[in-house]
Order: C-alpha cells, then structure tokens, then sequence
C-alpha cells in the first residue's frame, strides 16, 4: 500500500486502512474506516493529504450524509489534525475525542503553537488544523461505547503517551485501534519501537497500558503509525522492553554527558541508522522522544 491508498485489515469483516502518505513515509499515517451500519473514521491524519483520504471513503462507499462518527485517538496533529476538515464535509457525523483533547480540537492555537515548537521543519507536513464547531464535538472516557450499529467500540483511557489518549476496543472483532499507547509497528525491520513525545509522556503510565492492551486479548492491533498487525504474546512483551530499554538507555546517557543538549547531540547523531524513513523525520522523530524522556526524568526525579 502506497500513500493514498486503502485496503482491508485483513481478518476484520468491513474495515480499511488508509495511507495517508505523513512525513512522505509509506504507511507511517493510517487512519482506520470502519463500514458499519453506522460508519466511523478513526483518527484523521494531519488533515495535509485530507482529498485522498476523502476519496478513500467515497470508494469504500460511505457517502457524504452517511459518515457518523469521527473518533481522534487522541489531540496529538498526526492523529487530529484533519478532524475540523472531515467535519465540514462529512455534516452528519459527530466527533468524539477523549476529554482532555475536546478543547483542542474546538480551539487548536495552543495545540498548534505547541506542536511548531515540538517538530520544527517538519511542519511543513502539517496542515493548519480548522476548528471543530463545538456543538459538533463531545468527550469520551473510560468505559464509554461508540454505537456503530451492528457493533460497538469501547473506550479505554490509556494516557501515557498524553493524557488525552485513549484505546478503542471492539470486542466482537477483537481489535484494539492502539494509536500510540503500545509503541509503533514498523514493518521494515519488524519490531516495535517507542514513541515517547514532551511534554507530558509517562512511562510508568505507557506500562500500564500496554498492560491493558494485554488485558483485552485482542487477536488485530490497529497502530497509528504502519497500520494493523496481528497481535501475540511476543510481540506485546517487545513493546514493554522497548520503552524499558529506551528510558534506560536516555537515562544512563544523561548521567554519563551531565548535559542535555548533549544527549539530545548523541542520540540524533545514532538516527543516521534509521533507514525505514527519510533522515530528516529519522532525526526529528528521535529529538523528540529524547526530549519526551528528559523531560519526564525531570518530573520524576522532582518529584
């Protein structure tokens, strides 16, 4: 699959994976849509390449009135940005975020502010995020369902990577749409790696919710990043030691250098390794998961 392109998760009766082609990565941005009774997008990309993924759902064959859910994971751009541009053209459908990511979305300038100073140059891959009207959005938290007619989705909390994320679980198909609460799937070298980003990443938290992940036995996981992936014991215990690993690894570099700007340095310089995407978001995507950790050691060691 290729940037702009759909297919089916394979194993799941009516859901599709869309590419939405982020950072010029094939398959790094998936948005899901589910063709149920009452169909759902989840998550929406940066809202950059929104015309293909509209023509994604036009040939899955939702219409523009039948769309009647847009469900972010969570507030985070790569996963929301497009959220105001799928609600203008999508009139019928409502969109439901976690809590905490509701006033984002209605407002996105301090998002937005926040998000430039995270990524840098790689802005240029974002759209400008338009605000979703706010008797159009409502929050969702732990334990609520997401009718889709012939199935639902429940709603899980899992606020490591941010606190306004959540995982979404239908039972029925047993697959679990994990966004970033269980690290990113990359195909290319088959491993999970961590996705640690400030300023509010919690590893502790991150933990405990890929234990939950666990917890709900799924067979399919739908990552945010690379797309789904059939889910086992295995692949599970990686993602628990690759966020172990990462924060230990930060750890011990920051107590070696005693200087952060130092161990950011060390780290990008390591990125030129990365080869399953273009250097520059090799090096953007590892400054800010650096950072993500040096910023939580501050909290904890505050503390």
């Amino acid at each position: 699959m290729r940037a702009g392109e759909f297919e089916p998760v394979r194993g799941v009766d009516d859901l599709y994976v869309h590419d939405t082609g982020m950072f010029e990565t094939d398959e790094y941005g998936a948005v899901y849509v589910y063709d149920a009774e009452r169909p759902i997008v989840i998550d929406t990309g940066t809202g950059a390449n929104r015309e293909a993924l509209f023509g994604s759902i036009e040939e899955i064959g939702i219409g523009r009135e039948e769309l009647a859910w847009i469900l972010p994971t969570h507030a985070h751009l790569d996963h929301a940005g497009g959220a105001g541009y799928l609600a203008e053209r999508y009139p019928s459908a409502e969109v439901r975020v976690p809590e905490r990511g509701v006033r984002h979305l209605v407002d996105p300038e301090a998002l937005v502010a926040g998000t430039k100073s995270a990524v840098g140059d790689q802005w240029d891959h974002y759209a400008e995020p338009k605000p979703v009207p706010d008797d159009r959005i409502e929050g969702v938290t732990e334990g609520d369902r997401i009718d889709l007619g012939d199935r639902e989705l429940v709603v899980h909390d899992a606020p490591g990577h941010a606190p306004h994320h959540a995982v979404y679980h239908d039972p029925d198909a047993k697959v679990v749409f994990t966004a970033d609460a269980a690290g990113i799937y990359v195909p290319a070298v088959d491993a999970v790696t961590p996705t640690t980003p400030p300023p509010q990443f919690d590893f502790e938290q991150c933990l405990d919710d890929i234990r939950l992940v666990e917890d709900l036995d799924p067979d399919t996981l739908c990552f945010g990043h690379f797309g789904p992936r059939g889910c086992d014991a295995d692949l599970i215990g990686e993602a628990k030691r690759a966020y172990v690993e990462w924060v230990e690894r930060v750890r011990q570099k920051r107590a070696e250098l005693d200087d952060d700007e130092a161990v950011l340095d060390h780290f990008e310089a390591a990125s030129r390794d990365i080869d399953y995407w273009n250097p520059e978001r090799a090096r953007a995507n590892t400054s800010l998961n650096t950072r993500g950790v040096l910023t939580y050691l501050d909290r904890v060691d505050g503390e």
